[in-house]
């Protein structure tokens, strides 16, 4: 034991300054990586956001095009094949036969509005229980949609039970299965405006979301462009205009919201081919 020499006052550790400034300097360095974490996630969910807008964007666009190309479609006279109101922002309603059933008419005048339509010797099968159709009167220049509430395939009868008609159509009254879609903004909550789409039996349904407007002019067959055009078959090209908005504002940003806008110019098939 006489060997061993222990000098207990040359073993140093840490003063007590120095283990403050250790503190320091982690505390430091921990809040410069939280805040550089914090700001990336932030650039992140605002990426995100722009991205959800763009894609919405792109989706009302390329909707209404495809929508607006096929305006008037196998359509009969007398029912509108493209509706215009310049609400501000634009309503727009389209309408053009499905082709799920083709030549289909009822061959028996109608002895009641609730009577069954029989449509003997045609061919149902593109028609469903449930499905929303038109009956159109060519001699009365008039029709009307209708839900069907059961497909007869084998007698060729079609039921609508629980919608009678407001009127008996006559033999040779042709059954459409037309596609008919109304566009427009709901701005009824201002912090979500959506671009809604409604049908017959279907109702309004949110098809893109924020949505802040629709901007519709109509170029004419005679080159003049407006806002309502007088007939539908002098329309030869849609001017379509949307503006969009990200879902969440941002405080950091000169505005509340950022935006995007979005034009497309459609050209009509079927209007005024007649």
């Amino acid at each position: 034991m006489s060997g061993i020499n222990l000098n207990f006052r040359a073993i140093k550790g840490f003063t007590i300054i120095e283990l403050l400034i250790a503190l320091f300097l982690a505390g430091i360095v921990t809040s410069a990586a939280m805040g550089i974490y914090i700001t990336q996630h932030k650039q992140w969910l605002v990426q995100d956001d722009i991205s959800d807008m763009q894609a919405s964007i792109r989706a009302a666009a390329v909707e209404l095009s495809t929508q607006i190309r096929m305006a008037g479609y196998n359509v009969p006279g007398g029912i509108p094949e493209l509706e215009a109101y310049n609400t501000n922002p634009d309503t727009i309603v389209i309408t053009y036969d499905s082709a799920d059933i083709q030549d289909v008419q009822i061959e028996h005048q109608m002895p009641l509005p609730s009577a069954e339509l029989r449509c003997d010797g045609h061919d149902l099968t593109g028609l469903y229980d449930g499905d929303w159709i038109f009956i159109y009167d060519p001699v009365a220049d008039t029709g009307e949609f209708f839900e069907i509430s059961l497909v007869q395939y084998a007698a060729s009868h079609i039921q609508h039970n629980t919608m009678p008609l407001s009127r008996c159509y006559p033999p040779g009254s042709p059954i459409l299965k037309l596609n008919r879609f109304k566009f427009y903004i709901d701005n009824s909550d201002t912090t979500h405006p959506n671009l809604m789409v409604w049908a017959p039996g279907m109702g309004a349904q949110v098809y893109a979301e924020n949505i802040t407007n629709l901007n519709l002019q109509y170029v004419l067959s005679t080159g003049v462009v407006v806002n309502v055009p007088p007939v539908p078959d002098m329309v030869r090209e849609v001017i379509i205009d949307i503006d969009a908005r990200t879902d969440k504002a941002d405080d950091e940003f000169e505005t509340p919201y950022r935006t995007r806008s979005l034009t497309t110019r459609v050209m009509v098939r079927n209007l005024g081919v007649g």
